[in-house]
């Protein structure tokens, strides 16, 4: 089914984003796989390009389009290519800049977009924590007053783009008596003392993203890089999911599309007992239903996509755009391994990748069993 959301506008924006993608990306993916992260050049080839500051207003060096289907578009192209490398761009360009800039002092934001938007800056966002999942409410790390700032103390863990940021929007707890409303967001900086990155973690896919834990010791943070209102933080990242989890709902359809689109071309080409693989009834019929359901999702998700843009998104249908792209496209991808026999489980083929790279969607973002716990609330249940 055509999709309607996307103008012209939109189309030649998707023409720049993939000769960009083309260009800088897929032929490195090789070394990205081998050295586990996307490197430096990749960052500033993309800030070159304006992918990086789409939310950014003009005078801090982004292009401030208001149109939040261009950070969809973006982000469609990017997963195309690889699951991986949608989620570390997408945590710096989609996440990371709503809270720089609805949150940010203009001192904060004169002293850090202008590298934010070029690349030469790159965020993460330090919200999860070892013992804590999608219970953001429960973080343990702490931040305590002191002259001039805080001190933070505690740890993060599966921070994306936690090796190489330049940047991380941390949360901290800084008054433990008021619970949830006691938590505060800081920026740290690379270089600050006793800030210090852990092992890159060794995940059973997306091995292209840094993925790392970050260690707080005594950190002196100073007060002007409390981001937001001292002891609203919690709210401050509720208000940013919706946007957290329809990026991740945009990324996840695009993905499953692609490898799908591909599977379909090869089971056209690939013989057995003297047919094409695709010929057959069951497989023919899988694929229209895979199929079908890829449409379905898709005009759930450009719905969203829309209803963010124009500010009407809630939590709740967020929450529904996530854990069903991400359910239906983990469907897709392990048909696609399956309809590729044996071929399907080795990693030089892009589907075995594409498999193992979206496992964790039903995991991060909020769990799909966390997602399904605020609609049936939201059911009154």
């Amino acid at each position: 089914m055509q999709r309607i959301i996307f103008g012209e506008d939109h189309d030649a924006f998707r023409a720049s984003a993939k000769e960009y993608c083309d260009r800088s990306l897929v032929p490195r993916m090789e070394q990205f796989l081998e050295e586990k992260t996307i490197d430096r050049a990749a960052w500033l080839e993309a800030g070159k390009q304006g992918f990086l500051g789409l939310d950014v207003p003009e005078e801090y060096g982004g292009s401030s389009v208001g149109d939040y289907r261009f950070n969809a578009v973006f982000a469609e192209e990017v997963s195309k290519v690889s699951a991986s490398l949608s989620s570390c761009f997408g945590i710096h360009f989609d996440c990371a800049a709503p809270y720089l800039v609805d949150l940010g002092t203009e001192e904060q934001k004169q002293r850090w977009l202008p590298r934010f938007c070029s690349g030469e800056l790159i965020a993460a966002i330090g919200m999860t924590e070892p013992s804590g999942g999608s219970d953001l409410a429960a973080l343990k790390t702490t931040a305590k007053k002191t002259d001039g700032g805080w001190v933070l103390n505690g740890s993060k863990t599966f921070i994306t783009n936690g090796d190489m940021a330049d940047l991380v929007i941390t949360a901290a707890r800084t008054d433990p008596a008021k619970g949830a409303k006691g938590i505060t967001l800081f920026a740290v900086e690379a270089g600050m003392d006793g800030f210090a990155r852990g092992r890159k973690l060794d995940k059973v896919g997306q091995t292209e993203s840094g993925t790392s834990e970050l260690f707080f010791e005594d950190v002196f943070v100073p007060d002007e890089n409390v981001l937001g209102e001292v002891d609203r933080g919690f709210i401050h990242m509720m208000e940013r999911l919706a946007q957290e989890r329809v990026g991740a709902a945009v990324s996840n359809i695009a993905h499953a599309v692609q490898i799908l689109d591909e599977t379909i071309e090869y089971v056209k080409s690939r013989k057995a007992f003297g047919q094409s693989v695709g010929s057959f009834q069951y497989n023919k019929f899988l694929l229209a239903e895979l199929v079908t359901k890829a449409e379905v999702t898709q005009a759930y998700v450009d719905n969203a996509i829309v209803a963010h843009d124009e500010d009407r998104l809630s939590a709740v249908d967020a929450a529904k755009a996530k854990w069903w792209s991400a359910h239906v496209q983990n469907e897709i991808l392990d048909a696609c391994v399956q309809l590729h026999g044996g071929y399907g489980y080795m990693n030089e083929y892009r589907v075995a990748r594409a498999w193992r790279d979206a496992r964790v969607t039903k995991i991060w973002a909020g769990s799909n069993e966390i997602m399904k716990e605020l609609i049936g609330r939201d059911l009154g249940l």
